[in-house]
């Protein structure tokens, strides 16, 4: 049963600030990393969470339901977008022998090109939009600050 809060705690003139200042910053690193990311190799930002999540993996594989939770997407929407990757070369699904209902999503050598090309892009941009701003000091207060502003997110399914 939800219960509605009868007292809204409203922001302060500077947390309304500070939050609109995120929300623009979030828009546009988000809106230039895409752009970038399409321009430098084709990729889509998605299309390229999906392949560093299997480069993470040693074995260039990861079940469909842990990717969809890896990556925060449900796992209807997963499946619709490693379909268009499928199509692409980037992927392809295999079955998993421990579970006769579950899937593995496999990098392809294409795939594996895909993110070798787009990687040092990606990697150059986010140097740019973040870390050149900072001093290693402010980069390691907001390391802390985001783990922090993370934990109660923590909760959310």
């Amino acid at each position: 049963m939800f219960l509605m809060n009868t007292e809204v705690r409203w922001l302060s003139t500077a947390q309304e600030r500070v939050w609109r200042q995120w929300v623009e910053l979030n828009a546009r690193v988000t809106v230039t990393l895409q752009r970038e990311m399409q321009e430098d190799s084709g990729l889509s930002m998605p299309d390229f969470e999906v392949l560093v999540n299997l480069t993470d993996s040693p074995e260039g594989r990861v079940r469909v339901t842990d990717l969809a939770t890896q990556m925060l997407w449900e796992r209807s929407r997963l499946s619709h977008h490693v379909t268009r990757m499928e199509r692409r070369g980037m992927v392809e699904r295999s079955d998993c022998a421990e579970d006769g209902r579950g899937a593995w999503i496999v990098i392809t050598p294409a795939g594996r090109a895909a993110i070798e090309k787009a990687a040092p892009g990606h990697v150059e941009t986010v140097r740019r939009l973040v870390f050149d701003v900072l001093t290693e000091d402010e980069a390691g207060t907001l390391g802390a600050l985001l783990g922090k502003m993370l934990d109660p997110t923590d909760e959310q399914p």
